[in-house]
């Protein structure tokens, strides 16, 4: 069974997230992430002045969650 993954609702939509705490929130690797980010696919990222931490904002980190969709993603079994 696949866990629905959500940003909390108390989060306001200006709330940043750094990109390593959006990592653990998905629950996916962050060179997995990186890659996303290479291909052009995943939430919108931002550096504050051009450098520094990456952060993504509440609110785009739920558009991005909200348009995954399930049936495309890989399931690998090692069995």
């Amino acid at each position: 069974m696949v866990t629905p993954i959500n940003i909390p609702e108390d989060w306001d939509d200006n709330s940043l997230i750094l990109f390593e705490e959006f990592c653990e929130l998905v629950r996916t690797p962050q060179r997995t992430v990186h890659d996303w980010r290479r291909r052009g696919f995943g939430p919108v990222w931002t550096h504050f002045q051009g450098v520094g931490p990456l952060y993504v904002t509440a609110a785009e980190a739920r558009r991005f969650l909200a348009a995954a969709d399930v049936s495309q993603v890989e399931v690998r079994s090692d069995g």
